[in-house]
C-alpha cells in the first residue's frame, strides 16, 4: 500500500482501486483507522482521541489533494505525495 504522507508519527496510505467511500488508511503507534475523505469521520478501526483530532482537522485542510489522489487510484495511476501537518 503506497504510503502518502507521514507526519508527527502517523503514517497516511491509499490503496489503487480501493472499495468506496472515498478514504485514508491512518497508522499511529500501534493503531489503524480507516478515515472518510469527505467529512472525516471514522470508517473502521481505532485512534486515541487527540490523534483523531489532529487527522481530521489534516484531511480537511487536504481534502482535495486526498479525493485526486483517489480518483489516481481508481485509475491505478500512481499517487502524489501529500504534504504533512509539520510542513504546513
Amino acid at each position: 500500500m503506497p504510503t502518502i504522507s507521514v507526519f508527527f508519527g502517523f503514517v497516511v496510505q491509499m490503496y489503487w482501486r480501493d472499495h468506496p467511500p472515498p478514504h485514508i488508511h491512518a497508522f499511529y503507534q500501534g493503531h489503524e483507522a480507516l478515515i472518510a475523505i469527505e467529512n472525516g469521520d471514522l470508517i473502521a478501526g481505532a485512534m486515541p482521541p487527540a490523534a483523531l483530532r489532529l487527522l481530521r482537522g489534516w484531511v480537511r485542510r487536504h481534502r482535495s489533494e486526498l479525493l485526486s489522489n483517489w480518483e489516481r487510484g481508481r485509475l491505478r495511476q500512481p499517487f502524489e505525495a501529500v504534504p504533512g501537518a509539520d510542513v504546513e
